[in-house]
């Protein structure tokens, strides 16, 4: 693996400095609209026509943000944290939801891992993969089930070729960061004639434990790589179907442990999308996809394996996309099936015992005009079986039917102003950790115990969104929203410290941390916004200004208290200036402490982050070489991750400088 690694980065090196073509510069805090959004709707389309606002995160803005983890890459978006327990297991989370309430996807797909089982796993889709990124928060995530009622984060790549492609074209990219000494490349290429398309891509990435203000954190390390293929055929009228192969492995550290995780996923794919016609009946775009994920969890003292996870899973959805018909202008049918079979085993089986979970479900999605508004609406119906041993010692099985429906209208209030308002009621059922748990997570330090007689969670939530657009480049967008959770099921920290055989006592010198799963009402709130707006010509180039900040608050009905590790509120801003060949830019965010916590939790401090970025692009005739200085956290605070079960003992990366050279040909 370590050989494989050198050689990415060597050939990622080797490349850049051969290749030519086209870059666009991006900025800290402002990222480029593309024209369609996918992740929302099967609808698709500008992403100004939903009433939620979809956050994209681009190519460019994934390379100088860094690090191993999708959180990484989706530093700085209003609304969207990280769980930041490990260099290489780091889950986003969105409006303070995580785990199981956020959905990961690579181009729709499951990412078919067991993160949702335990912070310390990592997910095995590796930022360097990604063209896109795109956020959906809130009411627009039924097309993604039960799973995603606090959001989805889908991972975009050309792996199956959407587009015909006409000769060759490709990236490569070689970066050093120095908080962590990490050194990385990544080699991407599509080729096509006729009706046939393929790409290649592979990718290594290996750090050093990093640098904090305290030292360096001991046990942080992240190594990674992995590689993929795939093709499509197009024919007819714009039809196309297609398959690629992807193979992904990580060797990291857990901070706050002295174990590592060797983690590998093989997973296939497959895409079509037949043109039906041009008159009701449209399109048909199925996918589908199968994963064979393994982790083990070893002490590097003996290098004994103490724990293997093991998870294989179907993923597979068909939607039937229509045209104008009665009074709607568009309308989608969807089906979407999931077979999904964990066991552990070793110490692993202790925490958890082999589960199965089936589903099958059936969403709709319809647009229609209504006088000056623009209406959304879409309707999921699930069923889903999970069977699993509890601490009870006997099997069991149980059976949910979520319904969630959600609608939403937008009113362009003029050319300049867009306001948007949903309301939604969307159901999740537990999943197979607050189910099944048992017993000892030496990973995260926790004793934890499920309960087999969960509930439906079910959120009823409302938000109001406005988007504004000035001086030709300005943009403001803002969201304010609100859930009630009924049965809002969480883990619940008592205070005990347990031993490994489940003897737990208030006061224990050492031990795990008992944690329970259980249900209470709740109520979420928030504010997101971000803009980014012209100011003046300076020195040849032009001035402009960003800001962004978001707020979260979440709190158990009846005075209960506050929901357990929530990210803090944030707002700054900063300047980016571009001027031809040269970029640049800074953004100040300033961190409020967080001492609104759970039971037995910590509160966290608040700090000032400090980034910044240069970009180069040194020749002319080839715009596509790209020279990016970036630096993270200038001002080395000492940081600890409020959402973190870890946070008592791991702090997060301090200063730390990154340098990216590109090219695309």
């Amino acid at each position: 693996m370590r050989l494989r690694s050198m050689l990415l980065t060597a050939s990622g090196a080797g490349i850049v400095l051969a290749g030519a073509g086209g870059a666009m510069a991006q900025d800290l805090g402002h990222s480029s609209v593309s024209e369609v959004v996918i992740t929302a709707s099967p609808l698709g389309g500008d992403p100004d026509r939903f009433a939620t606002i979809v956050e994209q995160v681009k190519r460019d803005q994934v390379l100088s943000n860094g690090g191993a983890s999708l959180a990484d890459a989706l530093r700085n978006l209003p609304g969207v944290a990280g769980t930041g327990f490990a260099a290489g297991a780091s889950r986003p989370v969105i409006r303070g939801m995580d785990a199981q309430r956020v959905k990961l996807a690579e181009n729709g797909l499951s990412s078919s891992d067991v993160s949702d089982v335990g912070p310390d796993h990592g997910v095995p889709i590796d930022p360097l993969a990604a063209q896109d990124i795109e956020v959906v928060r809130g009411a627009a995530t039924l097309r993604y089930g039960s799973q995603a009622i606090g959001g989805v984060v889908n991972v975009i790549n050309n792996r199956i070729p959407r587009k015909p492609i006409d000769g060759v074209e490709g990236e490569a990219t070689t970066a050093y960061a120095s908080g962590s000494k990490t050194g990385e490349g990544t080699v991407s290429l599509d080729a096509g004639q006729g009706p046939f398309a393929a790409h290649l891509d592979g990718f290594g990435r290996r750090s050093s434990n990093y640098e904090t203000p305290d030292g360096r954190q001991p046990n942080s390390w992240f190594h990674g790589n992995g590689y993929s293929g795939g093709a499509s055929y197009f024919f007819g009228d714009d039809s196309r179907v297609g398959a690629s192969g992807t193979h992904y492995e990580a060797r990291y550290g857990i901070p706050s442990d002295t174990t590592f995780i060797n983690m590998k996923q093989d997973k296939g794919a497959f895409g079509a999308s037949i043109k039906l016609g041009d008159g009701v009946a449209q399109r048909l775009n199925v996918d589908a996809g199968y994963a064979n994920y393994t982790h083990s969890e070893i002490d590097p003292s003996t290098m004994q394996v103490l724990s293997t996870f093991n998870n294989k899973e179907w993923d597979g959805r068909a939607e039937a996309l229509f045209g104008a018909l009665g009074p709607l202008s568009a309308s989608a049918l969807g089906v979407q099936f999931q077979d999904r079979k964990f066991s552990a085993l070793g110490d692993g089986a202790n925490y958890l015992l082999p589960t199965h979970t089936v589903s099958g479900a059936g969403f709709v999605f319809v647009e229609a005009p209504v006088g000056p508004l623009q209406f959304q609406g879409a309707a999921r119906v699930e069923h889903i079986r999970i069977d699993g041993t509890p601490a009870s010692g006997v099997q069991t099985r149980r059976a949910y039917t979520p319904v969630s429906v959600s609608a939403g209208f937008t009113y362009q209030a003029s050319d300049a102003l867009r306001l948007g308002l949903t309301a939604a009621s969307a159901a999740r059922a537990p999943a197979q950790t607050e189910l099944f748990a048992k017993g000892p997570h030496d990973g995260p330090g926790t004793y934890e115990t499920g309960d087999p007689n969960l509930k439906i969670e079910r959120a009823n939530s409302l938000e109001a969104t406005a988007r504004y657009k000035f001086g030709g480049t300005g943009r403001i967008e803002a969201s304010a929203w609100t859930a009630r959770f009924d049965n809002y099921i969480y883990g619940a920290l008592t205070g005990r410290l347990c031993d490994e055989d489940g003897t737990c006592a208030v006061g224990a010198s050492d031990g795990l941390k008992e944690l329970n799963y259980s249900q209470r009402n709740a109520r979420f709130w928030g504010l997101e916004a971000k803009a980014f707006f012209p100011l003046a010509d300076v020195a040849g180039g032009k001035l402009s200004g960003q800001a962004l900040g978001d707020y979260v608050r979440a709190k158990f009905s009846g005075g209960a208290g506050d929901v357990p590790r929530i990210q803090p509120g944030r707002i700054g801003g900063g300047l980016d200036w571009e001027n031809g060949p040269i970029d640049a830019s800074f953004l100040v965010l300033a961190v409020s402490k967080q001492d609104h916590v759970g039971v037995a939790d910590l509160a966290t401090d608040g700090y000032t982050s400090v980034d910044a970025q240069v970009r180069w692009r040194p020749f002319k005739a080839k715009p596509g070489v790209t020279l990016l200085l970036v630096g993270h956290n200038l001002a080395n605070e000492t940081i600890r991750n409020a959402t973190a079960l870890n946070k008592d003992s791991v702090i997060m990366p301090g200063r730390d400088v990154r340098l990216v050279l590109s090219a695309k040909f």
